[in-house]
């Protein structure tokens, strides 16, 4: 059966053990040569799982000269172990006052809404009281055009278009008058050519 390869976090803990075995500080092409022969991590790889280590804080670099260093020491990676458990720590313990607070505002908004008889027929009640408001909304709606308010608004809109017509009918009798005596038109071939209906007068 064909070997299965390493996995990224597996080539990350077999180049620690590279700088914890050896306890010594290294270049690139140091680590792409050793890599590997002890540890079977591919050349191509190296420099990306160096970076990650770096990226990490697990691997120290410093540049000297024209060339990169790394290195890395176990107890630098303790501390850094620690450091990491301390932190998930009191995330932990945070968590835990939340969970906590939460749990007390939860228990404290149940009180008064324990499911009881007299809970269950209250809630009953609200629901068709509120039904109720639905259906007399609807009815309210139904009979608004005979609201006081909105009839006075209907009159008012009904007197502001009643007077813009008979001011466009006094433009077209003034019209027809100066046409008449401009030209010597009859009144009644003016009203056919302009499609004025016979019966055309203001709006009582």
């Amino acid at each position: 059966s064909k070997k299965k390869g390493l996995s990224f976090e597996e080539k990350r803990v077999r180049m620690m053990e590279i700088f914890f075995e050896t306890k010594d500080v290294f270049q690139l092409k140091d680590i792409e040569k050793i890599a590997p022969k002890e540890k079977g991590i591919t050349s191509m790889s190296v420099k990306e799982i160096l970076q990650s280590l770096v990226d990490d804080g697990m691997v120290d670099t410093d540049r000297i000269g024209t060339s990169n260093y790394f290195w890395a020491f176990p107890s630098k990676a303790l501390h850094a172990r620690k450091r990491k458990l301390e932190e998930l720590q009191s995330q932990l313990a945070e968590s835990s006052q939340k969970k906590e607070a939460l749990q007390k505002s939860i228990e404290k908004s149940k009180i008064g809404r324990e499911d009881t008889a007299e809970r269950a027929t209250l809630t009953e009640e609200l629901a068709a009281l509120r039904q109720k408001k639905e259906q007399l909304k609807a009815e309210i709606d139904k009979y608004r055009e005979c609201d006081p308010d909105v009839v006075e608004e209907m009159r008012q809109t009904n007197k502001v278009a009643k007077e813009a017509a008979n001011r466009w009918t006094d433009n077209i009798f003034a019209i027809k008058s100066w046409a008449k005596r401009k030209f010597g038109f009859e009144e009644s071939r003016i009203d056919k050519s302009f499609g004025i209906p016979e019966d055309f007068d203001y709006i009582d």
